[in-house]
């Protein structure tokens, strides 16, 4: 396994009778990374967890968790890898506090150091009100965010969630994505499976799309949105309607500018790079001009659309 890989992958495959759920599967996951699970239902993206979770057998290929293989040494992998599912569960009749308290022994804490992380963990995920209340009496949102916090308590070196703002409201969504974000910043790895694109956009650094069991286009949206709709090129923005013929003669001459275009009150150029820099020496040297010009971002859903069209 790679020095900076916590998950790989080697062709996994999974199959059911004649159905194939996920196909000679080669992904790579680096260490601190976000990495959102993208696909229709029935694309593979749920199998693949289980698989990584080694809750389910590969029909061949191989898994590596932190290189720890999931079937072989299931306790190192479940011991450095927290999951929540898309249905999670609770014990409706324990409070929130003791249903922490459970998940923590099992994972070998006890004693003050116990009461301690799950205080904070309440603090963190904004329950620190409603620990004593029965798990039964919490709202959808309220127990995904107590998922969250029963992720964390086991201070995971991976955690994947599994359509995690299924059903909550935007209040809710903000306040669960901000947590994925509080656990990304402790350098935590974390995989989310979902369907909601301009969500996973706000959050993860890597995406991979699935389409019947494949692997289709794995990169940063940036990466994906460049090779989807772009042609590969980087576009730069200029807040500038018509440009002069030197000023487009000299920035024709810059290496790797591909074409120029006035599109509506502004001009785009495309290029193999990120020119930025040099194009804003060129038009500062050439007009005197200061500008804010910025390189094209992309949404996730029509990066997604795109690779979908006609399908």
């Amino acid at each position: 396994m790679s020095e900076n890989l916590i998950v790989e992958t080697h062709d996994l495959t999974k199959i059911y009778g004649k159905f194939t759920a996920v196909n000679s599967l080669n992904l790579r996951i680096e260490e601190g990374e976000v990495f959102g699970l993208l696909g229709p239902n029935g694309a593979g993206k749920t199998t693949t967890i289980l698989m990584l979770m080694g809750f389910c057998e590969p029909t061949s290929g191989s898994v590596l968790i932190n290189g720890f293989n999931p079937l072989r040494e299931p306790i190192k992998v479940k011991s450095i890898v927290g999951y929540m599912p898309e249905k999670i569960g609770f014990y409706d009749d324990m409070t929130a506090r003791e249903n922490l308290e459970y998940t923590g022994r099992l994972n070998g804490l006890g004693g003050s150091g116990l009461k301690a992380t799950i205080d904070e963990l309440f603090e963190v995920v904004g329950l620190k009100d409603r620990a004593n209340q029965p798990v039964g009496t919490f709202s959808h949102g309220m127990k995904q965010r107590l998922g969250i916090a029963d992720v964390m308590i086991k201070q995971p070196k991976i955690a994947i969630f599994d359509e995690p703002t299924s059903g909550i409201d935007p209040e809710g969504t903000d306040q669960v994505l901000n947590l994925i974000k509080t656990m990304a910043r402790q350098k935590v790895t974390v995989i989310i499976s979902s369907h909601q694109l301009h969500q996973l956009q706000k959050v993860c650094s890597c995406v991979g799309i699935f389409s019947r069991g494949q692997l289709i286009a794995t990169g940063s949206v940036d990466k994906l949105g460049r090779e989807a709709l772009r042609k590969g090129n980087y576009h730069i923005i200029l807040p500038i309607a018509q440009l002069a013929d030197r000023v487009r003669t000299e920035i024709n001459g810059i290496p790797g500018v591909r074409s120029i275009d006035s599109v509506a009150d502004s001009t785009v150029v495309a290029a193999d790079d990120d020119i930025s820099v040099e194009l804003s020496r060129v038009v500062l040297e050439t007009t005197g001009l200061k500008v804010q010009m910025k390189v094209e971002e992309f949404a996730l859903e029509d990066i997604y659309m795109q690779y979908f069209k006609g399908s």
